[in-house]
């Protein structure tokens, strides 16, 4: 049984448990950002999708949309998703890969499961994130990159199996570019393995998504963002089911951000005119996409807490 969220063992600062939502006709469980804390690092939005199971002549349909701001980051462990994007793109994302979208001053995409796949049940497990960037590179040029799962860097032994998604850690650089230091990772335990944190960076933390893992004697249950103490070095030991996790964070962000739907800077005027841009159609079309879009929610603009 996970230990009750108000005796929390020494180095582990606060728990997050995700609150639901839909995306596209599918359940999602968002750990950032939360009231507990906006960002981890550069981190500001951590949302698992699934596991679950679309029936045959059914999909994701995440319907083009726009960011500005931050960069999209989408790792899958089961099915397959499909992106498009308003410079053009068109690429699968499998299992292991990951689509590294830097929305800057502004893009637009969708994310749906391929007429191709509809033809029989199709399975989706995985995790979309964002990551904020910083105040001199909000503006940057939108771009694209993707980097199949045998291009990133991995590491195996004693029990673990440790792929680095993105940034540095363990030893290991991912060929990603980032705006900021930062890491990202996905870890494989046995049971009664041990995983260390890094300690190069400043804000850290951990999801589990299976399994169970021990923290100085207390046990944390899978669907539990934990956030670890600047300068502590803690230790994570699977449980005796093994466990798997995500591992998230880097340097503290200059600053809170404004958050609004899919736009997030440091400056409200600037999502301002991001909400006009998107209801005047100044985003890009969506290439092979153009025909559906989602429209501006009305809603107030949110500010971070930091």
């Amino acid at each position: 049984m996970s230990s009750p969220l108000n005796s929390l063992p020494d180095g582990v600062e606060t728990v997050i448990l995700p609150r639901a939502h839909d995306v596209g006709g599918f359940e999602v469980h968002r750990a950032l950002p939360a009231q507990q804390r906006q960002m981890v690092g550069p981190f500001i939005f951590f949302d698992q999708m699934g596991p679950g199971e679309f029936l045959a002549g059914k999909g994701l349909d995440v319907r083009p949309h726009p960011h500005i701001g931050l960069a999209t980051v989408t790792y899958l462990f089961d099915g397959e998703i499909m992106h498009r994007d308003s410079l053009g793109s068109v690429q699968a994302i499998r299992p292991g890969d990951v689509n590294w979208m830097t929305a800057g001053s502004g893009i637009a995409h969708s994310e749906r499961t391929d007429q191709t796949l509809r033809t029989h049940n199709n399975r989706l497990f995985g995790i979309q994130s964002w990551v904020a960037l910083p105040k001199p590179q909000e503006e940057t040029a939108p771009a694209f990159v993707h980097h199949p799962a045998a291009t990133l860097p991995a590491v195996e032994k004693a029990g673990l199996r440790l792929r680095l998604i993105a940034g540095t850690g363990w030893g290991l650089t991912a060929p990603v570019a980032v705006s900021s230091p930062l890491f990202y990772a996905d870890a494989m335990l046995t049971p009664g393995a041990t995983l260390p944190m890094p300690d190069e960076h400043e804000e850290r933390g951990a999801y589990l998504l299976q399994g169970s893992i021990e923290i100085a004697g207390t046990t944390f249950d899978p669907g539990r963002m934990l956030l670890f103490r600047a300068g502590d070095h803690p230790v994570l030991r699977s449980g005796p089911e093994g466990a798997r996790l995500l591992l998230l964070g880097g340097a503290a962000m200059d600053g809170p951000r404004f958050i609004f739907w899919n736009f997030v800077s440091s400056s409200h005027d600037r999502i301002e005119q991001a909400k006009a841009d998107w209801k005047s159609g100044r985003f890009g079309k969506v290439a092979g996409d153009e025909l559906e879009f989602i429209p501006l929610p009305e809603a107030r603009v949110r500010a971070g807490s930091g």
